[in-house]
C-alpha cells in the first residue's frame, strides 16, 4: 500500500517550503527517519526524514516547486514487514522520470528522459544504440533552437535506422539534458542555455540553480560590448525569503518609531577596565552589545507590554523573554534566538551571543533555534550607524537597536565635558503599545545603560 508523505511544519511561522534536492529516487528503498528530501524554508535549508520504511513509489513535488504545509510530496510503499502486506516491486521504477515530474515544454514531443544507469528498451524491430560516449556530431547535425526553447520541435526517431547506427542527435541531447534536475532544466530554458555547458559546484559536480544563473551572468558580461551600466542579479533563496518577510511586516504592522539618547561614559570606562582580563579569560573580546542586551532584558521585565504579539484573538503576552539576535551574514540577516537571557550575567550573554553568531554565519543553525523569539535586538552600531529605523520581526511587537557610541562635548552641570553618547532606536507595533509604554520601555533601557560604571560585575 502506498502512503503519501506530507510536507511537515518545522517552524511556527512556516506556511510553505521550496523543494530543494530529492535524496531518494523512485524505486529506491528507504528506512524510517532516513533523509528523503532537502527543503528550503525562509532562512534554513534542512532535510525531511522519511516517516516510514519501504520503497519510494512516486515523487509528487518537483525540485524547485513551492509546497504548502500538509500537501503530499511523495508516495512510499510500506515495507511488507511493517505493513503486513507483500511488497511489490514498482513496475515503472526503471523508467521513472527524474524526480520533478514531466520534462519541460522545451523538450520535443516523443522524447524520453533516460535515468543514469538504465538502458531504454529499443523499439520493436530496431537495433539498440551502442553503449559508450556520445559521438561528436557533424556540423550539419547541429539542432536549431526552437522559439522559446532549446531543442527542435520535430519528434525524435524511435530508434536508429540500421544496426550499429548511432543514436540521433536530438535523442542524445534529450537524454543528456534529462540528467539535470527540473529546476535546473527550467532555468536553462529561461536563459536559453544548454545545461551541459554549465560548470557544476554541487555535490559530485551537480549543476545547481545558482550555477545556471552565474553562467548566464558570465555569458551576458562576455557578450556585452563594454562596461554595463546596470545588471540584474538573481536573489538567493534567503534574500527572497527576507524580502517576503519584510514586505509582509511593513504591510501588516503599523510601525511606530522612537529614539532616545544615552550618556554611556560609565559603560565605556567599565569595559576598558575589564576588557583585558575578559579577553584572557574567555578568549574573545568584550563588546558593548551584551551590556545592551542585559539592559533590554531588564526593560522588558519592567514593561512587559512590549514582550507581546498581536493576533486576531487578542494580544498575546509572553511570559518568557526570548531575544531574537540579528546576525548579519553574507547572504542576508539571520535571527537566532537567545533563550533565558533574563537569568544570565553580562559575561554569560556575551558567550551565548558569540556562539549563536558563529553558527549563524556558518549556516549551522537548526530551525528550532530560530523559533519562539519574543523581541528582537540588533547591534547596528558595528556598521557605523548612528540612527536607524528597523523593520519589526513579525509576529513580534518590537525591535530595538544599539547605534555607534560617539565621543562628543556635552553640558554637564554648569560646564562642558567630553562624554560618550549613543542613540537607541525602537520600532514597535502601534496596535500592541502606544507612545507611553514605548517611552517607559526606552527610558528604562537608558537608565540601565547610564548606570553602568567601573567596578560593576560582569560575571
Amino acid at each position: 500500500m502506498s502512503t503519501p508523505v506530507l510536507l511537515p511544519q518545522i517552524g511556527e511561522s512556516m506556511v510553505e517550503a521550496t523543494i530543494g534536492l530529492w535524496l531518494k529516487r523512485p524505486g529506491e528503498s528507504i528506512r524510517r527517519f532516513e533523509p528523503l528530501v532537502q527543503i528550503e524554508t525562509e532562512k534554513v535549508i534542512t532535510e525531511v526524514p522519511s516517516p516510514l520504511e519501504g520503497v519510494v513509489r512516486e515523487i509528487v513535488a518537483r525540485e524547485g516547486d513551492t509546497v504548502k504545509i500538509g500537501e503530499p510530496i511523495a508516495l512510499i510503499e510500506e515495507d511488507s514487514a511493517a505493513s503486513g502486506e507483500p511488497a511489490q516491486a514498482p513496475a515503472a521504477a526503471a523508467h521513472a522520470p527524474e524526480p520533478g515530474g514531466p520534462l519541460p515544454a522545451a523538450f520535443p514531443p516523443g522524447a524520453t528522459a533516460a535515468q543514469p544507469g538504465v538502458t531504454p528498451a529499443p523499439a520493436p524491430g530496431a537495433a539498440a544504440a551502442p553503449a559508450g560516449p556520445l559521438a561528436p556530431a557533424a556540423a550539419s547535425d547541429t539542432p536549431t533552437p526552437a522559439p522559446g526553447g532549446l531543442f527542435p520541435s520535430s519528434p525524435l526517431p524511435a530508434a536508429a535506422a540500421a544496426p550499429g547506427a548511432p543514436m540521433p542527435l536530438a535523442a542524445r541531447t534529450a537524454e543528456a539534458v534529462a540528467a539535470y534536475s527540473p529546476a535546473v532544466r527550467r532555468l536553462a530554458v529561461e536563459y536559453g542555455l544548454d545545461p551541459r555547458a554549465v560548470q557544476g559546484t554541487g555535490a559530485g559536480g551537480r549543476v545547481t540553480r545558482e550555477d545556471v544563473v552565474a553562467h548566464a551572468e558570465r555569458r551576458r558580461a562576455a557578450d556585452a560590448p563594454g562596461p554595463a551600466e546596470e545588471e540584474v542579479v538573481a536573489p538567493s533563496p534567503m534574500r527572497r525569503a527576507i524580502a517576503q518577510r519584510m514586505l509582509e511586516s511593513v504591510r501588516g504592522i503599523p510601525h511606530a518609531w522612537m529614539m532616545v539618547e544615552a550618556d554611556v561614559t560609565g559603560l565605556v570606562r567599565l569595559r576598558q577596565a575589564v576588557r583585558a582580563e575578559f579577553q584572557q579569560r574567555e578568549g574573545f573580546d568584550l563588546t558593548y552589545f551584551p551590556f545592551f542586551v542585559k539592559a533590554v532584558v531588564e526593560a522588558l521585565r519592567a514593561q512587559p507590554s512590549l514582550n507581546a504579539s498581536w493576533t486576531d484573538a487578542g494580544i498575546v503576552q509572553h511570559r518568557r523573554i526570548n531575544l531574537s539576535i540579528a546576525v548579519a551574514a553574507e547572504d542576508g540577516l539571520v535571527v537566532p534566538v537567545l533563550r533565558g537571557a533574563d537569568g544570565m550575567s553580562v559575561a554569560g550573554i556575551a558567550r551565548a551571543v558569540r556562539v549563536l553568531a558563529e553558527r549563524a554565519r556558518a549556516g549551522d543553525l537548526a530551525p528550532e533555534e530560530m523559533r519562539d523569539g519574543t523581541f528582537t535586538v540588533n547591534n547596528t552600531g558595528t556598521l557605523g550607524s548612528v540612527v536607524s529605523m528597523p523593520i519589526i520581526n513579525a509576529p513580534q511587537s518590537g525591535i530595538v537597536t544599539l547605534e555607534t557610541i560617539r565621543t562628543e562635548p556635552a553640558v554637564v552641570g554648569e560646564g562642558i565635558a567630553i562624554r560618550q553618547r549613543v542613540h537607541l532606536c525602537l520600532s514597535f507595533d502601534h496596535r500592541v503599545a502606544d507612545g507611553l509604554a514605548a517611552g517607559r520601555f526606552m527610558g528604562q533601557i537608558r537608565r540601565v545603560m547610564e548606570a553602568y560604571a567601573p567596578g560593576d560585575a560582569v560575571y
